[in-house]
């Protein structure tokens, strides 16, 4: 879809048809919501968390940003918009899963390993991406055969160790009553890695 008008088009086909055969959920869902599970994702176009988990409206609670960054707790003067969905998941919705989903060719965690070479890239995604780092300068360091995939893993890991920062996430996981998960996903193969909360290590989702 590349206009107003085929976005357009694209609801009438949701009335005719996806709507039409879920009316009443979407009625249920008029009156408020529930999901368990928080979704971190890029807002890469390709990545679409709902199609890749195969949920239905209502299951998931999607963040979408460049590169699929949590920042830090911090309470400074300022606009948190991520920190402020992490909040309303966990406190509100009391969520019992949060997943950080990267993925494959991701423009954000290139932008990083720009900034590395003295190429920083745009003027509000060089700030952002600099929550990479730490994580990059640790990838760059060690030398990988793939330093784009690499850092997409250690991207991943990153977002979770920021998500502990927050006091009431790691009052959650240390109850027991909210656990963080990490993923990737291939967009040419169309395939799942989940994260080892042990090792750090990823591996294939068996289909």
């Amino acid at each position: 879809m590349r206009t107003p008008e085929e976005l357009k088009e694209g609801y009438r086909a949701f009335r005719r048809g996806t709507y039409k055969h879920q009316s009443r959920l979407y009625e249920e869902l008029g009156r408020g919501q529930d999901p368990d599970v928080m979704i971190i994702a890029c807002a890469d176009s390709r990545a679409e968390p709902a199609d890749i988990f195969n949920a239905a409206p209502g299951q998931l609670f999607v963040v979408r940003n460049v590169a699929n960054l949590v920042p830090p707790y911090e309470t400074s003067a300022g606009l948190h918009g991520v920190s402020a969905a992490v909040e309303f998941a966990v406190t509100a919705l009391e969520v019992k899963h949060i997943v950080i989903m990267g993925h494959g060719g991701c423009g954000g965690v290139n932008a990083s390993l720009s900034a590395a070479d003295d190429k920083p890239i745009g003027q509000f995604i060089a700030p952002w991406v600099s929550l990479l780092d730490g994580a990059r300068d640790e990838v760059l360091k060690h030398g990988h055969d793939d330093n784009q995939t690499a850092l997409e893993f250690a991207g991943v890991r990153t977002s979770i160790k920021n998500l502990m920062t927050f006091p009431f996430v790691k009052e959650r996981v240390e109850a027991g009553t909210l656990e963080l998960h990490g993923a990737w996903f291939a967009i040419a193969l169309g395939e799942l890695h989940w994260c080892d909360p042990q090792s750090g290590e990823f591996s294939v989702v068996e289909a």
